[in-house]
């Protein structure tokens, strides 16, 4: 996948950072996506961002919440679109349409398969590796979603507006990351987050160059053309 960072970091969050008694810093700011005059507006709430200590050891904080969580497959579509969750954390996959999917990625840091399964019942995947895990349904094209495995509790999603907050990070020094599937390429910035926070950062990540594209089925071919109803 492809990341950019023209900038800083952002506030307003889907995930927040609570429970390390050391922590004490918040860094927030706002996240823009930079896109194509004529192009379809991205979301930007798909974004995912997140600090790295530099320490070996670094600080950490208990984030049950990202060691298991769900992405439902509702009207054929994968809610949320993106999910972040911590490195060798599980996420399920409820199926509440009254009809079968088939939830596989095919991306080298961990190939899945969870075969095809009917309404009210859910499969999970295990993502040991961090990293950006594509998600699809074999039955169903147009069903994409996104895992975001990360090493560190010190994650956030931004808000419609593009504001996010990291809250409860020690101070100290860490790489910055932040991604969107719109991204054009991936680049990180190492800051200093003095005890005080950091606040009214700017994030960019550079879409121009996004188009989108069809992905091929888990054997690595396009889809068949199917009659929608059937399934």
């Amino acid at each position: 996948m492809r990341w950019v960072i023209v900038a800083s970091i952002v506030g307003g969050s889907a995930f927040s950072n609570a429970g390390n008694v050391q922590a004490q810093a918040t860094v927030s700011g706002t996240l823009s996506l930079v896109e194509r005059p004529d192009a379809e507006r991205g979301d930007v709430r798909a974004a995912v961002i997140y600090l790295e200590s530099r320490a070996r050891g670094g600080p950490t904080a208990d984030r049950a919440d990202l060691r298991s969580a769900s992405i439902e497959m509702k009207g054929r579509e994968f809610i949320p679109h993106v999910r972040a969750v911590l490195a060798g954390g599980t996420v399920g996959f409820p199926n509440a349409d009254p009809f079968s999917h088939n939830v596989f990625s095919n991306v080298d840091l961990g190939p899945f398969d969870l075969g095809l399964y009917r309404r009210n019942v859910t499969r999970h995947a295990t993502f040991a590796r961090a990293g950006v895990y594509p998600i699809y349904c074999n039955i169903h094209s147009k069903m994409v979603s996104f895992v975001v495995a990360v090493p560190t509790p010190y994650v956030t999603q931004p808000d419609a507006r593009g504001q996010f907050t990291l809250r409860g990070v020690p101070a100290g020094t860490y790489v910055l990351h932040a991604w969107h599937e719109r991204g054009s390429s991936d680049v990180t910035r190492e800051i200093v987050v003095p005890a005080a926070g950091l606040r009214d950062q700017q994030l960019s990540i550079d879409a121009r160059a996004y188009v989108a594209a069809p992905h091929l089925n888990k054997f690595g071919v396009p889809y068949a053309v199917i009659r929608a109803d059937r399934y």
